[in-house]
């Protein structure tokens, strides 16, 4: 069982933005120091809810700076927004300079505030097919030595694409999973999968996910019990439930008052193609409370105990393999988010292991 965290670099509480900045970076640096195996800051713009723009940016700081273990994820870059030439070759660049660390995380984006800003807003509904060629485009890039591409949105020919990257044949792709159809895509791709209840992604729907992602990978010939399962999930650990419910409910709750603008279209508008799980997302959000999600799969939040406790059902519920913690959200003070750290590190995640080698 792995053990990561995401960086959104949110900004609810003014803070300047270096403040909010040179915060996530000393969240990222001490993340190898506490012995987690990743850090994956997320792509985001035009809002307070996240403005890591190129998360390739922060990763190669963290890379350059004081780390020589911790895994490199992105979750997630956006592809849609990119030139998938472009992605190839800074991933590229990074998993040389990181000696091999690189994990791509990728999906399609959802929010239209995001879509509109880049004069995209009238491809959102074609955001599937527009990041199927991309993706196949950056995997061409990364192996082939002169790549020619004929797609509808995308068009190379007979480019000489440098550097290649130090894994081989290319780094670890995991996929950004809510629906179905997206864990039998990934499945047929040979992709690990990367999957969240914080967009309404249920137990009972990862059940199915999954099943649907083994499925895809038998389809395309591979193993089908082969691949990464990586659950994003709210968690905070802290010296006794009551603290830990005190001091995160503030920041839990601005993120889904936050997230409940920028999901989906305003109330009145009609759901964006292939979008439509978001509306619900957002009705959802916009009146979601604490208590009633600290008791829900969709969170850990109380002391050493109860997460140990929690986290080892929801192994088993979500059947999942890496655990991104997202721990810092709204705004929470950094020393909060670097007890909990320490306590998942520490305390909790050893227990969590072995009792799962225990039921396996």
């Amino acid at each position: 069982m792995k053990l990561g965290m995401l960086h959104l670099f949110e900004n609810p509480v003014g803070k300047t933005e270096h403040q909010v900045v040179k915060e996530q970076m000393e969240l990222m640096y001490e993340a190898e120091n506490l012995g987690f195996d990743s850090v994956w800051p997320a792509e985001h713009h035009f809002s307070e809810y996240g403005y890591c723009a190129s998360p390739q940016v922060s990763l190669a700081a963290v890379a350059a700076a004081r780390t020589k273990r911790i895994r490199l994820g992105t979750g997630v870059v956006v592809l849609p927004f990119h030139n998938p030439v472009r992605v190839a070759e800074d991933f590229a660049f990074l998993d040389l300079m990181s000696d091999g660390r690189v994990d791509l995380g990728v999906g399609r984006g959802y929010q239209p505030i995001e879509y509109k800003g880049f004069g995209m807003a009238d491809q959102q509904a074609n955001s599937r097919e527009i990041f199927d060629e991309a993706i196949n485009l950056v995997r061409k890039c990364w192996t082939e030595e002169r790549v020619t591409f004929k797609g509808k949105h995308y068009q190379v020919d007979d480019l000489y694409v440098r550097p290649k990257p130090l894994q081989q044949p290319h780094p670890p792709i995991y996929m950004a999973c809510l629906s179905a159809e997206t864990f039998r895509l990934a499945g047929r791709y040979g992709f690990n999968v990367l999957m969240s209840g914080a967009f309404g992604l249920s137990a009972e729907g990862a059940k199915v996910g999954v099943a649907d992602y083994r499925a895809g990978r038998r389809e395309a010939g591979l193993d089908p019990a082969g691949g990464k399962i990586a659950l994003l999930l709210k968690v905070y650990a802290a010296d006794s439930m009551g603290r830990a419910r005190g001091e995160y409910a503030g920041p839990v709750t601005w993120y889904y008052r936050t997230i409940a603008k920028y999901v989906a279209p305003p109330a009145g508008q009609a759901a964006i193609k292939s979008y439509e799980l978001y509306s619900q997302t957002k009705n959802t959000a916009e009146t979601l409370n604490f208590n009633d999600l600290a008791s829900s799969p969709l969170m850990v939040c109380g002391d050493v105990d109860h997460c140990v406790e929690k986290l080892s059902k929801l192994i088993v519920e979500y059947g999942f393999d890496e655990l991104l913690c997202w721990t810092r959200i709204g705004g929470l003070d950094n020393r909060k988010v670097l007890h909990s750290m320490e306590l998942m590190s520490g305390e909790v995640m050893p227990r969590v292991r072995k009792l799962n080698a225990l039921a396996a």
